[in-house]
């Protein structure tokens, strides 16, 4: 009983190893910063250009105004828990070079550790490399750092993005929840039943 208990400690703390500390959890990247308030960034970015991401349609995204050392960038915010709150920075460097991607992979593992994760293919041609934080909120918040030389798949060159996961899925909750609420009260209303204009097996049969 005594080594198993001693074996689940174990895990509990190998896992726990592999999160960052709350101190350490980023929350911005350049001027941006996750759950501020979009309006608090209206200097930086085109609001003009804001679109629902696609299957997620109650995140928004707006597009970077041109900044130093950033080639592009899309912030998305929410609309349903935290109206406008941000939820993820995506920044594209200025500096595509492999080199760069080395220095700064070195920095970020310099503060943060070395990643919990490789999301690059095997070959080294898209590399991703990921992080796990929890803040002292219980936020989780990723971080994904990523070169592309070839992918044609993906955008080529540097970038950077900055997630807190926990508040883009529980808008996407509230979302739903909204989306489900407006239905059911469409359903149950008083519907005039509607009559076609068709009789017999017209009604049924596919023509």
């Amino acid at each position: 009983m005594k080594k198993r208990l001693f074996f689940i400690t174990i895990l509990a703390f190998l896992w726990v190893a592999g999160i960052c500390p709350a101190s350490e959890a980023p929350h911005q990247v350049g001027v941006f910063v996750l759950n501020r308030d979009i309006a608090d960034f209206k200097d930086y970015v085109i609001m003009e250009t804001a679109l629902p991401i696609r299957h997620m349609e109650n995140i928004e995204e707006v597009e970077i105004k041109p900044i130093k050392g950033i080639k592009s960038g899309l912030i998305a915010y929410a609309s349903c828990t935290v109206p406008g709150h941000i939820v993820r920075i995506k920044l594209k460097y200025q500096d595509s070079s492999k080199k760069f991607f080395e220095n700064l992979l070195k920095q970020v593992k310099k503060k943060y550790g070395e990643p919990e994760e490789y999301r690059g293919d095997p070959f080294h041609i898209f590399i991703a490399w990921k992080w796990s934080f929890i803040d002292k909120d219980d936020n989780r918040i990723s971080l994904t750092l990523q070169h592309n030389s070839q992918d044609a798949d993906e955008k080529r060159g540097n970038a950077v993005k900055l997630t807190m996961t926990n508040l883009l899925e529980e808008d996407q909750r509230c979302y739903k929840r909204k989306a489900l609420d407006h239905r059911e009260k469409l359903r149950q209303r008083d519907w005039k039943v509607m009559d076609p204009g068709l009789t017999g097996w017209d009604l049924y049969v596919p023509r």
